[in-house]
């Protein structure tokens, strides 16, 4: 008997920037956020935000969270674990993500933009999960995670684009 899919309890915020809001779907990258939840088999009731927006914006925070001094596609940020929501469960955090590198990455991997969407939030969630892919093997674990959460939500990729 194969087990039940687990429905998390999630709340899901999205903030997409101005110039990017008849772009996106929002509802397209919660679909990504619970299947996410869901293939890694959180129980707990989460919340966490989504966050579209340029590359202005990535390559500040990638400078001054990471040293980088360039653009990203996804940057994740954990939540505060001081803070405790006020319904009771748990913030996981921000997935913030560069709509213009997301459409650059889509171009060149042949796909539409809001796929490549998809893929980074269930990217950054990992990440907040607890995720990595700085060692082969946590590369691997965390690249099948990923396909595994976009197969089970019909994506037209399975894998980034390197």
């Amino acid at each position: 008997m194969a087990n039940k899919p687990i429905k998390s309890k999630a709340i899901i915020h999205t903030e997409v920037g101005a110039r990017y809001t008849s772009l996106v779907k929002p509802d397209r990258l919660k679909k990504a956020v619970r299947a996410t939840l869901a293939q890694q088999r959180v129980k707990e009731r989460v919340e966490l935000t989504i966050v579209i927006t340029g590359n202005v914006q990535l390559r500040k925070l990638n400078r001054q969270y990471r040293q980088i001094d360039a653009p990203t596609d996804v940057l994740s940020f954990d939540g505060d674990t001081a803070e405790v929501p006020p319904y009771g469960g748990h913030y996981l955090g921000d997935v913030v993500i560069s709509y213009p590198k997301a459409k650059e990455q889509a171009q060149a991997g042949g796909h539409p933009i809001e796929t490549e969407l998809q893929l980074l939030v269930v990217h950054g969630v990992l990440h907040l999960l607890g995720h990595d892919h700085y060692s082969p093997s946590e590369k691997a674990q965390m690249w099948q995670a990923q396909a595994a959460v976009l197969r089970s939500i019909r994506a037209a990729i399975t894998a980034p684009v390197e």
